[in-house]
C-alpha cells in the first residue's frame, strides 16, 4: 500500500539506484561533494522534468513549498538554485549519459514483444533530429546563426516501444549525416530516416552490414532502371523496380542495386517513391 507517499518516490522507487552509484563512482562524481551529491542532482532535474519547471528559480520555489516531503521523495541534501547550477555546470555529464543508457537497456527489454502495427520480426528504428534554439546572451557557445544560437539533438528511436535507444547532441551547425557515423548498426534492422541522411558512401556500411534503411531521396539523384515487378495497383504501389545510380561519384560510393517503389497514397495525394536495396532502402517523397 501507498498510502503517505508521493507519487514522484513511487517512480524513483523503480530507478536501480546501484546501478547509478556504479556510473557516480566510475567518473569521481560524489568526489567533491558535502551537503549535494549526485543522486540528489538527478532527483531534482528528474523532478523539474516529470512537473515542467520552466528554470532553476522555479524548480526551487516549488521544492521549497513541499520542503517537508523532500526526504521521504529521496533527497538527501538542500536543493538550492546556485547549488544546482554548479552541479550541472561542474559535473561529468558521462554520470547521467550512462545511467540513461542502463534504462533505456531496461525499458526495451520490457517492450521487446510489444506490437509496431507492421507484421516486422526484425527491430524498426526511425532516426532524426531536432534543432533547440536557444538565447546567445545565455549560451554564447551555441552560435548558430549570427543573432541566433542553437544545438541539434540527434536521436535514434526504437519504434517497439518509442525509446529512444541513441541520443547524441551536438552543435546547431553538424550536418545530420555526420551521426551516421556513430551509429552501431544492427543487422537485420530496418533504419528510416530523412533525406538529410543521404550520403551512399555511409549509407552503404548499412548494406555490409546486411542491415535496411529507408530514407527520403532527393530529386538530383540520378537512377537508371534494370527491370520491373509485377505488382498490386489496388493497395496503393504503382511500379516496383531494380535501379542502379548511374552518375560517377555515387556509383562508387554505393556500387549495389536499389529496389525504387512507386506508391500513391490517397489520404494526402501524394506520390511516394521508395528506393530499396535487396539489403538497404531508401525512399524518395514527391
Amino acid at each position: 500500500m501507498n498510502a503517505g507517499r508521493t507519487v514522484f518516490a513511487q517512480l524513483i522507487e523503480h530507478l536501480p539506484h546501484k546501478e547509478f552509484q556504479k556510473c557516480v563512482a566510475r567518473y569521481g562524481g560524489d568526489r567533491y561533494a558535502k551537503d549535494f551529491s549526485c543522486w540528489d542532482q538527478y532527483l531534482a532535474m528528474a523532478f523539474a522534468q516529470l512537473t515542467y519547471r520552466e528554470s532553476l528559480r522555479d524548480l526551487e520555489a516549488c521544492l521549497k513549498a513541499v520542503s517537508g516531503k523532500l526526504y521521504h521523495m529521496g533527497f538527501r541534501g538542500r536543493v538550492a538554485r546556485s547549488t544546482l547550477a554548479d552541479a550541472n555546470e561542474t559535473r561529468d555529464w558521462r554520470i547521467y549519459a550512462e545511467f540513461a543508457l542502463t534504462l533505456i537497456a531496461t525499458a526495451r527489454s520490457l517492450y521487446a514483444a510489444d506490437p509496431m502495427g507492421v507484421e516486422l520480426d526484425q527491430s524498426l528504428y526511425a532516426l532524426d533530429s531536432t534543432t533547440i534554439d536557444l538565447c546567445l546572451s545565455v549560451f554564447p557557445w551555441a552560435k548558430f546563426r549570427k543573432h541566433k544560437g542553437a544545438v541539434k539533438m540527434h536521436t535514434l528511436l526504437d519504434l517497439r516501444g518509442n525509446i529512444p535507444s541513441f541520443i547524441r547532441i551536438t552543435d546547431g551547425k553538424v550536418h545530420d549525416v555526420n551521426i551516421l557515423d556513430e551509429l552501431r548498426i544492427e543487422a537485420g534492422a530496418f533504419y528510416v530516416m530523412d533525406r538529410g541522411y543521404i550520403d551512399f558512401k555511409r549509407l552503404h556500411a548499412f548494406t555490409r552490414e546486411l542491415a535496411f534503411f529507408v530514407t527520403r531521396s532527393k530529386e538530383n539523384i540520378l537512377l537508371q532502371r534494370r527491370y520491373s515487378h509485377p505488382v498490386d495497383k489496388s493497395t496503393g504501389v504503382r511500379s516496383d523496380q531494380t535501379v542502379i545510380l548511374t552518375t560517377n561519384g555515387s556509383a562508387t560510393a554505393y556500387p549495389d542495386t536499389l529496389r525504387r517503389v512507386v506508391y500513391f497514397d490517397v489520404i494526402t495525394g501524394k506520390r511516394l517513391k521508395f528506393h530499396q536495396q535487396f539489403h538497404s532502402a531508401s525512399v524518395d517523397h514527391r
